[in-house]
């Protein structure tokens, strides 16, 4: 017999874990230290591979701190289309359905634990930079350890053969965890399945449709999204859909059903180089996409916004929407890293547009939905985006990468 994928064995632990939350209820939530185990493992991954992968992939393969700040400047191109594209289409989508109209808020005791997040510039860029890489590991700080590891591996091309040592440890290390990361996907379906189970159990089936105006407009504009945008940006980049498809499969399933970008991003980190992209840029670009390119969580701020100003029968202008559009391009930035991220950055903006905060509280009940399927368009579009700078340098990946 052909031997079960893990990707399967993930859909039948969504089915069963659907199915174990509808029986057992709220008491599903007794099942969280499984579902816990796996999303802990799964961070014990994030730092060490990392470091291992971005370091080797600079000082390793000869790649100097130039052609990386070249790579570093397309990625930061590519991330701000992409995403100002995804908040524009969430604006389109929420004036179109309405979603919020006909709804009346009332104040809730459920936003008062909710801080109100204002992001600037210079938070960002000083957030951006770490005081202790130890304490940017220990945090799951992303981004800071990128810039560490960056600057670590520029390091090492630099002095050259004295960094040997420094160099192969990097390389072990990267290869390592890779294989560390096998074995702990080994619980995933477990930890995918408890953590469903979880959700339906605790929210009832009803959490699928309490709302459903809300969730279905942000559904359709992530297909939108997904479909005509992403799938454009496949077109223009000549990226092969079949083998992007079997690459980003388990990382966006991942994703989805654990609603956490961090349980996918070892195994999109494995996979991508698995397709073709070179190590480098993958371990430069898909880490730094999970703080600066959240297409997903973009386009859900935009529309969530609006759909409160509906709710609350505020009525906002063309200009005001495009200064808020404008606002969630900084703000959506900050997103990593922060508590509650999506939900604390909504408060922030709708208190900045003197909104009702009130409104997160109606948006509380279907958020666990919202938030999988943003996570997974997050994850895919990362993936897509080490792919695009790749081809931007010239990879070939009508090429059958070596095994």
């Amino acid at each position: 017999m052909k031997r079960i994928s893990i990707t399967t064995w993930i859909f039948i632990a969504m089915a069963v874990g659907i199915a174990l939350g509808v029986a057992m209820g709220p008491s599903a939530a007794s099942l969280a230290p499984v579902s816990n185990i796996f999303l802990r493992l799964i961070k014990s991954i994030v730092a060490p591979l990392l470091f291992g992968t971005l370091v080797y992939g600079m000082a390793g393969g000869g790649h100097n701190p130039a052609s990386m700040g070249r790579i570093g400047l397309k990625a930061l191109i590519y991330f701000e289309v992409v995403t100002t594209i995804a908040l524009v289409l969430g604006l389109a989508a929420v004036n179109f359905t309405k979603p919020g109209v006909g709804m009346h808020l009332a104040p809730s005791e459920d936003t008062k634990n909710l801080p109100v997040q204002h992001t600037t510039v210079g938070q960002i860029l000083e957030h951006t930079f770490p005081a202790s890489i130890i304490d940017a590991m220990a945090k799951g700080e992303v981004l800071q350890i990128v810039v560490f590891s960056f600057m670590f591996g520029a390091a090492c091309a630099a002095i050259g053969a004295k960094a040997k040592p420094m160099v192969d440890f990097a390389e072990s290390l990267s290869e390592v965890m890779f294989r560390y990361t096998r074995y702990v996907m080994l619980l995933a379906p477990f930890g995918v399945g408890a953590a469903l189970a979880i959700t339906v159990g605790t929210k009832g089936l009803a959490v699928l449709i309490q709302l459903g105006k809300l969730v279905g407009t942000m559904m359709g504009a992530l297909v939108v999204f997904v479909v005509f945008v992403l799938g454009t940006v496949m077109l223009i980049a000549r990226i092969p859909f079949g083998r992007f498809f079997q690459a980003v499969k388990e990382p966006f399933l991942i994703a989805f059903s654990t609603a956490s970008s961090e349980a996918a991003l070892p195994r999109a980190l494995e996979n991508m180089e698995r397709f073709g992209v070179p190590k480098h840029i993958v371990a430069f670009v898909l880490p730094t996409g999970y703080s600066l390119n959240l297409d997903g969580t973009t386009l859900y701020l935009s529309l969530a916004s609006v759909f409160v100003a509906q709710a609350a029968g505020i009525e906002l202008s063309i200009g005001q929407q495009v200064a808020m559009m404008l606002t969630l391009m900084l703000t959506s930035k900050g997103v990593a890293g922060v508590p509650r991220a999506s939900l604390v950055i909504l408060m922030g903006t709708l208190s900045a547009f003197h909104l009702p905060t009130e409104g997160v509280a109606a948006i509380l009940g279907v958020d666990a939905i919202m938030d999988m399927a943003r996570t997974s368009v997050n994850v895919l579009g990362n993936c897509l985006a080490t792919a695009v700078v790749a081809r931007w340098e010239g990879v070939d990946f009508n090429k059958e990468p070596a095994p």
